[in-house]
């Protein structure tokens, strides 16, 4: 993102944390624009009259590796309240003269900090207990405060939790505030927003539809543009703001990998391609996409060659088409930092995601991925913002690659159709129970294990179907959602009873994290 010279901004300089868009999330939500620049990037000179208040993220580094991190100090000389979070707050003691050692004990989880003196950063924050619960991931911690610092809280095993220098209107946190596990975290983003950097209101949904078909108009030009499209939220979103930014030069592709769910072929284009009325190609490329993924059980594989396959497609039909130069996908910010580093920083890896670390290293497309620093939520608003339809915008998440990653092992024919009707029946009596719009996702996948079983005087010998259904803000961290006993036993014996090929089903009863939503 570039810094707009005209709106009053937060901007937050990030050096590789996980969480950095998880802050500029809190800063939209409270109705202020911000934007994120990388820790290698900002300099002094580019600071303008409209940045009101600056904050420096967490990290995966330490301050004592130098030669991994650069910050230009002159920008704290700029008389802007600075908000230093985790990491940050390190550097702004150790850049104000205090010292940063590593902790001799670690703080990685909940931790209980108490209150030692009053801030206007912590206004109405603690409570009459005077202690909040707030989430710490760090090694390293200030051992010494700087001239004119003082002590706002602490915890049992750091001293300096949050530190402020009044006159300078510098504020520094051990912990994290923007993470949902920190109780009341979003009162102080909150109060460095208003209270201290003195910022309005000036940012909503509207504003966000406005940018963005302002951004995909000057990113697109003249040219032609494929978009991805799956009929989920996210790519219809998508479709949706091109379609208002460049209108009849967008070209729809709808690939139908044989992965996808039961009758979804003809919903998207029902959709897509009479009531909204967009450039729609619909490509059966079943046949194809299994054929490469025979015999392939790694995860990683299926979806590089999903990836990869996606790709060649666009770029057959882009020939068709003539003068296409742009790939838009609806790829979100959870897709970046589970694929790869945002900003380039030393931050893990979990899985590649098909449109992310599953893309090839060479493409002639260019990307055009609008969505990819918002949250699922906040796409939903979006797609308000834009007239879809509620049936769209409500829709479960579905992964790009489909029913691969929901039946961990080799694909077949066999397993594919058994999947359907699970996936199909699940979702069915969720809408039927109305439990669907309680739940972030739900899906069934199809387990390559086969269990003994017995209907009636016969033996069996079938699949293991497992259930998934799970709350979530924002597909960050997730808990799955409790059934009542009797929904699962009627779930359970409509599967059993109406799948050849099924005669057990489970529940996945695991959060996000130590596991993912998906399987694969």
């Amino acid at each position: 993102m570039s810094l707009d010279q005209n709106l009053n901004k937060v901007i937050i300089i990030d050096f590789g944390s996980q969480f950095t868009q998880l802050i500029a999330r809190r800063i939209r939500e409270l109705g202020v624009f911000s934007e994120i620049i990388s820790h290698k990037k900002i300099k002094v000179k580019d600071i303008n009259q409209s940045v009101k208040g600056i904050i420096l993220s967490g990290g995966p580094l330490n301050v004592y590796q130098l030669n991994k991190y650069s910050f230009d100090s002159k920008i704290l000389e700029l008389r802007i309240p600075v908000l230093g979070i985790c990491f940050g707050h390190q550097i702004l003691s150790k850049l104000n003269g205090g010292k940063v050692k590593q902790s001799k004990h670690r703080e990685f989880g909940l931790a209980n900090i108490y209150k030692k003196g009053n801030s206007l950063l912590t206004k109405n924050f603690f409570g009459k207990k005077k202690s909040k619960k707030v989430w710490m991931s760090h090694a390293d911690q200030v051992s010494k405060l700087p001239k004119n610092f003082k002590v706002v809280s602490s915890s049992s095993n750091s001293k300096y939790a949050i530190v402020e220098n009044k006159l300078k209107k510098f504020y520094g946190i051990q912990f994290h505030p923007e993470v949902t596990h920190t109780e009341n975290g979003k009162k102080l983003i909150s109060n460095f927003i208003f209270q201290i950097c003195k910022i309005r209101k000036n940012w909503s949904s509207k504003d966000q539809k406005i940018k963005l078909i302002k951004d995909i108009k000057l990113k697109v030009g003249p040219d032609k543009v494929i978009c991805a499209l799956s009929g989920g939220v996210d790519s219809s979103v998508v479709a949706q703001l091109l379609n208002k930014a460049i209108g009849k030069k967008l070209y729809c592709v709808f690939v139908n990998t044989g992965l996808l769910r039961k009758n979804e072929e003809a919903q998207v284009v029902q959709t897509f391609r009479k009531r909204l009325k967009m450039n729609l190609i619909y490509v059966n490329a079943e046949k194809e996409f299994l054929k490469k993924l025979k015999n392939i059980s790694d995860p990683e594989k299926k979806r590089k060659i999903i990836g990869n396959l996606f790709i060649k497609i666009f770029e057959r039909y882009a020939k068709k088409i003539k003068n296409v130069k742009f790939l838009a996908q609806g790829t979100l910010y959870p897709d970046l930092i589970e694929s790869k580093s945002v900003t380039g920083s030393e931050t893990s890896k979990i899985k590649s995601h098909h449109n992310v670390g599953g893309l090839p290293k060479k493409m002639s497309l260019r990307l055009v991925e609008p969505l990819k620093f918002l949250f699922k939520d906040e796409v939903r608003k979006l797609g308000l913002e834009l007239k879809l339809s509620k049936d769209i915008i409500s829709r479960h998440p579905f992964p790009g690659p489909g029913l691969a990653i929901r039946m961990p092992g080799i694909i077949t024919n066999e397993k594919i159709k058994i999947l359907k009707e699970a996936d199909y029946y699940f979702i069915q009596a969720l809408k039927e129970h109305g439990l669907y719009h309680k739940i972030w996702q739900a899906y069934a996948a199809l387990l390559p294990v086969k269990t003994v079983g017995v209907m009636g005087d016969n033996r069996t010998y079938e699949y293991l179907c497992l259930l998934r259904a799970i709350t979530s803000e924002d597909g960050m961290t997730a808990d799955f959602y409790e059934f009542k006993k009797s929904f699962m036993q009627i779930i359970s014996n409509k599967i059993v009873n109406s799948i050849r090929g099924i005669n057990r089903v489970v529940y996945d009863v695991t959060s996000k994290p130590p596991s993912t939503i998906e399987l694969e």
